[in-house]
């Protein structure tokens, strides 16, 4: 039998966000801990993206939310490009911003033919250093940040985007809606709250 990552490390370890490894927002003990493994140019992940934002808004330090990238490029052409653009960018510390700009207007670059142009344009949006940004997109790290996420998304048996994990558990698709997601998350901090007592 094969040896696999999924085989070797608990699966706890693959779908909680790791310090130093995820782009995090929110503290990394909160009760509780939602991952997303997205693509940019997924229009599904287009629609999570505000209700994910609405329940961090909502929750604030009950929740540590990580996103890592899962580029459907055969589907969406320009998918691995965002990535790129959004790894680049957290070389500089700017993740978030370019992340929220990909997603903000997703509906202005998903068609176009180049988008290079208007990723730099983001990049500066988000204040980063254009020219460093250039180089960071063409040297190892960004690509192998990509690599990496990708690789855990497989070991998992993610097969498409949005994926999302709440406290190691995967939440199914249909249950990705806002009012279901809220849901899903309230009974999640319940739990936690009942064990702790």
């Amino acid at each position: 039998m094969k040896t696999t990552v999924a085989n070797t490390i608990p699966a706890a370890k693959l779908t909680l966000p790791i310090a130093g490894r995820d782009h995090i927002q929110g503290p990394i003990d909160a009760p509780v801990a939602l991952v997303e493994y997205g693509d940019y140019e997924c229009p599904f992940c287009g629609e999570v993206y505000p209700v994910v934002k609405a329940i961090q808004q909502r929750l604030g330090d009950s929740l540590c939310f990580a996103y890592r990238n899962f580029p459907l490029a055969n589907m969406h052409p320009h998918s691995f490009r965002a990535a790129e653009a959004a790894e680049a960018a957290g070389a500089q510390g700017k993740f978030w911003e370019m992340h929220d700009l990909l997603y903000e207007h997703q509906n202005d670059w998903k068609d176009q033919f180049d988008v290079r142009p208007i990723f730099e344009n983001y990049a500066k949006q988000a204040g980063v250093d254009v020219e460093r940004y250039k180089r960071d997109l063409e040297g190892d790290l960004v690509a192998q940040r990509i690599f990496q996420d990708g690789r855990r998304a497989h070991s998992l048996g993610v097969g498409g985007t949005p994926t999302v994990f709440i406290n190691d558990r995967e939440v199914p698709f249909e249950n990705l809606a806002a009012d279901k997601l809220r849901l899903v998350i309230q009974k999640e901090l319940q739990a936690v709250k009942t064990s702790s007592k």
